[in-house]
């Protein structure tokens, strides 16, 4: 059995190498000099991990100048999935060591956030026009909700100048109305494209052609470089399958890479310690005979009626210590009119928390996530624009107007726009809270956009 799963070893790290983009194999040699801790390997793997999370997070995957910013933005997503281990963030900025944490890394990745389904997902050639819709909630993962502390780069700088974030706040405001812009030109030209082509395409469901089929009729050549690419994807895919059939191996193979972080000199002596501590001598169980167990079972017996005895004195004091602590909260509650009031504004936001949960509940089977299909209609149709999904040349159900996820997306901003302002009048609270301790010192409120 073992012959065998060290036969399909080099199958299985094969069928992974090629199931990963072109430009990002790496030589399956590269995962037995990892396991061993290879110096050599290092440099490989950060310019793996490099490429594959820049191709998921920017959607392109450009060189940088140095392998320190490559190491700084591998470490800084890793940091953002919740990956916890110290000691990977502790490798050199250089990439000289560190070739089985950075294994470890990029197995975790593969398990935690299904990295080959991403990759390919994100690299998928695509035919028809497509837009990412997600109308889930709650897709952050959970570790970077619960994350207060710093991230490990961040803490390298102890003090950072104010003046740098806001001109960093002010570029990201730049980029993302330039982003806007860019977007509402390539929907006009999309909506040209498909208004001209009405009627056109075979396929009456759709109707329209898109722009790669449009440029199919204005470039007839150019579908040779799609078809290579779709041969490309379908080997990917391919080798995608034979990975999935034997994963089992590597996580097997994995268990002796975590095998081999416990053949570390502190770590043997810890166990020595242990193996000598196990095989001393119970003197206490040698040496008690059955009439001296038997009598301090009695005395213990006896300890646990007075236990007993004083924890019912104890409850009894408490019992009534809080009963005049009731009596007394009784004389100091206010009126009648405040205590209206305060159950008024309760009741209220209890409303608008149940009305949330009533509407969250009903839309819930309604969740859209993933790549979907721009589709184009004329007047006389149902709907004008919507979304589908190319899954198969059955009769399409999947279609959702363009006009509701709209009016869904203004609903979730109207409710992220009340929570910041909650969040806001919070922290200007606490910030009149900690003034007033300040003497000697006026401090002015910035101004409500």
């Amino acid at each position: 059995m073992r012959s065998g799963r060290a036969g399909a070893l080099p199958a299985a790290i094969g069928a992974l190498c090629r199931a990963l983009p072109p430009g990002s194999r790496p030589a399956p040699e590269i995962f037995r000099l990892a396991k061993f801790d290879r110096p050599q390997a290092s440099l490989e793997i950060w310019r793996l991990l490099y490429s594959l999370l820049k191709q998921i997070h920017e959607g392109g995957w450009t060189e940088p100048d140095t392998i320190g910013t490559q190491i700084r933005f591998v470490k800084s997503v890793l940091w953002y999935h919740g990956y916890g281990r110290p000691e990977f963030y502790q490798l050199p900025s250089d990439g000289s060591l560190g070739s089985r944490e950075l294994l470890l890394a990029f197995s975790w990745l593969l398990n935690r956030i299904s990295l080959l389904e991403q990759l390919l997902t994100v690299n998928r050639v695509k035919i028809g026009d497509e837009t990412s819709v997600c109308t889930c909630e709650g897709n952050l993962p959970n570790s970077w909700k619960s994350r207060t502390e710093i991230a490990p780069e961040a803490r390298l700088k102890s003090e950072v100048d104010v003046r740098y974030l806001q001109w960093l706040n002010g570029r990201l405001r730049f980029q993302w109305r330039s982003l806007h812009v860019d977007h509402q030109e390539q929907c006009k030209l999309l909506y040209k494209i498909h208004s001209y082509t009405v009627g056109c395409h075979i396929d009456q469901t759709i109707g329209h052609f898109s722009v790669t089929e449009t440029d199919f009729i204005r470039q007839p050549d150019s579908y040779k470089q799609v078809l290579q690419l779709l041969e490309s994807e379908t080997s990917r895919l391919e080798a995608f399958l034979e990975w999935k059939r034997l994963e089992p191996v590597y996580w097997h193979w994995m268990e002796t890479v975590l095998d081999t972080l416990t053949e570390d000199p502190n770590t043997f002596k810890s166990q020595d310690v242990c193996k000598e501590k196990s095989t001393l001598p119970n003197a206490n169980l040698c040496c008690h005979s059955a009439s001296n167990i038997i009598g301090e079972i009695d005395k213990l017996t006896k300890d646990l009626v007075t236990l007993h005895d004083g924890l019912h004195e104890l409850v009894t004091c408490k019992k009534s210590a809080w009963y005049e602590k009731v009596k007394s909260r009784e004389r100091q509650l206010p009126d009648e009119r405040e205590f209206c009031a305060a159950v008024r504004t309760i009741t209220e936001a209890v409303e608008l928390k149940l009305s949330d949960l009533k509407y969250h509940c009903a839309h819930k089977k309604n969740g859209m996530h993933g790549p979907y299909r721009l589709v184009f209609k004329d007047k006389h149709s149902a709907s004008k624009t919507g979304f589908l999904r190319p899954v198969s040349k059955k009769p399409i159900t999947n279609v959702v107007n363009a006009t509701e996820m709209i009016s869904e997306l203004q609903m979730q901003e109207a409710k992220l726009e009340r929570e910041l302002k909650r969040l806001q009048e919070e922290c200007r609270h606490k910030l009149d809270q900690m003034a007033e301790g300040l003497a000697g010192v006026i401090c002015i409120p910035p101004m409500k956009k």
